[in-house]
């Protein structure tokens, strides 16, 4: 059978978007996947949205999420942009929508600017909830990698985080920390990695490598756990402008139990049909 894909990037995370809500047929396999994330053999992706009916009335449609090596993960601030923008295509109106993802609903609305904001969820600080192996939950945590000793933050957007801060993330090792932290016996099921270096209240600059894909151009629940852990230490407002190499997104967070909020592009590269 075959489906209709968009591909797309937001803030150059390149997002393929496979629209499987007229169809029972069930997401590739894990070997499949690679091959579509492949340029050499597909499309090539960073994520791939596999987006779905809604289960009720009240939602606009569901998604499911999976990384460039196959593995299935529970969100993808980038990715849903991605979503949103195919939906409110379709329907030819900004307005918001409400959508059914791994790790909840998610609220989006197209802006005047033609960005779309997206609701990500509180941060999940519990280390078991991460998960994270820690005794107690805390702000900065200490970790031993490679022989040395890192202060990092964590946390999870609907996916694990930690974050370093570094004075300057052109300098930042992420090639060969990235795998290091990613795979570390502290994260059971692996953890994106953020370098961040904070450059005011308001603003900072973010290499993330991601889980299952390496680093990438931009990812959305980095620069949301990026800021949610430079807010809890301290440095950073509410609002912040996150500048990664793919571009920019804005985060901001009012604190406590509340809601992340993720305003970025989304946008379309080219679109297309395929037999899976």
């Amino acid at each position: 059978m075959e489906l209709d894909y968009l591909i797309m990037h937001g803030a150059g995370n390149r997002i393929l978007v496979v629209d499987a809500r007229e169809s029972d047929v069930e997401p590739p396999s894990v070997d499949e996947l690679r091959r579509l994330a492949d340029p050499t053999t597909g499309p090539g992706f960073d994520q791939l949205m596999w987006v779905t009916s809604a289960r009720d009335s009240s939602l606009d449609a569901g998604y499911r999420i999976f990384n460039a090596d196959g593995s299935e993960v529970r969100q993808c601030g980038n990715g849903v942009r991605c979503v949103a923008w195919m939906l409110a295509r379709e329907s030819g109106e900004g307005g918001n929508l409400r959508l059914d993802s791994p790790s909840g609903i998610v609220d989006a609305r197209t802006e005047a600017d033609g960005r779309i904001t997206v609701s990500m969820g509180p941060p999940e600080l519990e280390p078991s909830r991460i998960p994270f192996a820690a005794d107690a939950r805390a702000d900065r945590y200490l970790l031993s990698v490679d022989g040395e000793e890192y202060d990092v933050s964590v946390l999870s957007m609907g996916n694990p985080h930690c974050v370093l801060q570094v004075a300057e993330t052109r300098a930042a090792d992420v090639e060969r920390l990235g795998p290091l932290i990613e795979t570390h016996e502290r994260f059971p099921e692996r953890t994106n990695v953020g370098f961040m270096a904070i450059r005011g209240r308001k603003a900072i600059d973010l290499r993330v490598h991601e889980r299952g894909v390496g680093e990438t151009l931009a990812c959305g629940t980095g620069a949301c756990a990026a800021v949610v852990a430079g807010q809890r230490l301290g440095y950073l407002d509410d609002a912040v402008t996150v500048s990664l190499p793919g571009g920019q997104l804005m985060v901001s967070w009012r604190g406590g139990g509340e809601t992340v909020w993720l305003t970025g592009n989304a946008e379309l590269i080219s679109e297309g049909s395929i037999d899976l």
